[in-house]
């Protein structure tokens, strides 16, 4: 007989959480990071720019009390809570990413869209196989930094957000392999297959939360006692495009839930971009909107599918090259000055 696991949310806790000490006069610094497939190349080239030009390529991740990322923008930063640089979390797609997300061409293109009606367009091991390559058999326990990593559990239907034991409640997730951690936040669906884990089927974060910006600011002002206007926020998105639905105010399933070609139904883009920025939009009210920072480069009409491995790997640097010039200082300014303590996980009892 299968194994049929109880809801996670059945183990929540009904009370406020302790609050954990926090100095009154330090900062609480988080970096947030959006999902959006190869197009993560954006977020893991800006930040190994801000290394070089800020850090002498010392890791992004000493400056930074927290870090939260959702599907592509999971593995940048479980990479990053790994020891890895940012410049090492771009060479997961810089060296692997035409593997994960293979060009195929003539025949092969067409056989892939047509089988791409039916079943997952990528194959979900190789991603996995990758995944394993770069982060072997460390565990959630091992991070260097405070992390929240949004998936969606698919058998009940409920939000399911991995964390690191940085408050005394957070336990469960501690023995994690950080592979499967990333793995589960990012299986797109059509582009991977959802992932069996335990009787819990796990499906890409970006479902409920593309931005995790506020799930990292809730976590910080539920589990430390930090003033909310003593947060400082970077917000690092993969692609900003412009988006009408005007146009199909009386459309049927043609119009806003058929894929089309390669993009995603435009109800789904809806559904993520209005997600994004109503996120941004509260966590401004929250902590001021001086103490965040978005940066999020505009796509322009002709928009980088989030599969589209060749394009993002030539063009998305040099547009992380172009963002860092004209936004390097002020982050520089706010959160590369001094770095933070180093995390300290919370004993085991």
């Amino acid at each position: 007989m299968n194994y049929v696991p109880p809801r996670r949310s059945d183990g929540t806790l009904q009370t406020r959480r302790v609050k954990q000490p926090w100095p009154k006069d330090k900062l609480f610094k988080i970096l947030s990071i959006d999902g959006g497939g190869i197009k993560g190349v954006f977020p893991a080239a800006y930040l190994a720019e801000l290394e070089k030009r800020f850090l002498g390529s010392a890791s992004i991740a000493q400056h930074f009390d927290m870090v939260a990322g959702t599907s592509t923008g999971g593995i940048i930063a479980l990479g990053l809570a790994h020891g890895l640089t940012a410049y090492q979390t771009l060479e997961i797609y810089t060296k692997r990413g035409q593997t994960i997300f293979p060009t195929r061409r003539g025949f092969g293109a067409v056989l892939q869209f047509g089988n791409w009606v039916s079943k997952p367009k990528h194959d979900q091991q190789v991603l996995k196989d990758q995944l394993l390559e770069v982060f072997g058999s460390a565990l959630m326990d091992d991070a260097k930094v405070r992390l929240t990593i949004p998936s969606f559990e698919g058998r009940y239907g409920e939000p399911y957000i991995y964390k690191t034991p940085h408050h005394p409640d957070y336990k469960r997730d501690r023995h994690e392999k950080m592979a499967h951690v990333a793995l589960h936040t990012a299986a797109a669906p059509t582009f991977f297959a959802s992932v069996e884990n335990d009787g819990y089927v796990m499906v890409d974060g970006g479902l409920w939360a593309n931005n995790p910006v506020m799930i990292a600011l809730v976590d910080a002002l539920a589990c430390f006692d930090v003033l909310a206007e003593n947060i400082r926020i970077l917000s690092i998105g993969t692609g900003d495009s412009l988006l009408s639905t005007a146009s199909r105010r009386n459309s049927g399933l043609v119009g806003w839930v058929l894929p089309n070609g390669a993009a995603p139904p435009i109800v789904f883009q809806a559904a993520v971009k209005a997600q994004s920025h109503n996120a941004i939009g509260q966590a401004g009210l929250l902590v001021g909107r001086n103490n965040l920072v978005r940066v999020d480069p505009f796509e322009g009409k002709f928009p980088i599918s989030i599969d589209d491995a060749k394009r993002a790997i030539q063009e998305l640097p040099e547009v992380a090259r172009s963002h860092a010039e004209s936004s390097g200082h002020r982050v520089a300014e706010l959160f590369l000055r001094q770095t933070v303590a180093p995390y300290e996980r919370c004993p085991t009892t």
